[in-house]
């Protein structure tokens, strides 16, 4: 390479590992492609799945929304909706491309991140958490907490929870669980995703829904992209 001349940006494929799907996308492709996991996927289907979908795509680098607790970069838990194995897989061998791994919420909080302290709550199979604090992007694990009754939060607003109160009485219940959250954390503002969060149709204050696609914007921003930062609040507070 020439002194003085830029090396050309890195093509990242994004993977965004859920309970139910696997959805992946590629830079400079406009659509993304998917397949259905389920409890028994493993590491090793996963890879081969997706590596088989993308014989088509260029790509440099691989980033890995993971559905459990992410340490140092690495899974040291394994996801409560998929199957076993993830703990100790080697991903970099197994996609023959550098990966970076970051736990979904947390990929999902960065894609939709816009300064500040910002709350995200992921409605899916389960419930996925982050915080963001002035860039600082921090995975939490609120879901496990328990709320009474025997039953975590992650019981409550996640599939079990939909099917057993229905939609009217799920919809109080997540508009209630973020008042409490909101109220513990203090944030600036909670972004809302996953699945189901177009079913919420009446926002709690500070609220605002997520976009389909900030996991992948999250996950290329793992790899090049600053972080905005703020110097105060995105969001007032009602009147």
């Amino acid at each position: 390479m020439k002194p003085g001349r830029k090396a050309a940006p890195l093509k990242i494929l994004v993977v965004d590992v859920g309970g139910s799907h696997v959805k992946f996308l590629a830079s400079g492709q406009s659509d993304r492609r998917e397949f259905v996991s389920g409890p028994r996927l493993a590491p090793q289907q996963m890879v081969q799945r997706v590596l088989e979908m993308t014989a088509d795509w260029a790509f440099d680098g691989v980033t890995i929304g993971y559905p459990g607790v992410v340490r140092g970069g690495v899974p040291v838990r394994e996801p409560h909706n998929l199957g076993g194995g993830w703990v100790g897989f080697d991903f970099k061998a197994a996609f023959g491309r550098e990966v970076r791994i970051i736990n979904d919420a947390a990929m999902q909080a960065l894609g939709g991140y816009r300064g500040a302290k910002m709350l995200f709550l992921g409605l899916g199979t389960g419930l996925g958490s982050a915080l963001i604090v002035d860039s600082l992007v921090v995975a939490m694990e609120l879901g496990h907490l328990h709320c009474g009754r025997g039953r975590t939060y992650e019981d409550l607003l996640g599939t079990q929870g939909f099917e057993r109160l229905g939609k009217k009485k799920w919809q109080r219940k997540v508009c209630a669980v973020v008042r409490g959250f909101s109220d513990a954390l203090f944030p600036d503002e909670i972004v809302i995703g996953g699945g189901r969060a177009p079913l919420i149709e009446h926002l709690p204050p500070l609220t605002r829904r997520g976009e389909n696609e900030d996991a992948f914007l999250g996950g290329f921003r793992l790899w090049d992209e600053p972080l905005p930062r703020a110097a105060g609040p995105t969001t007032k507070e009602p009147a």
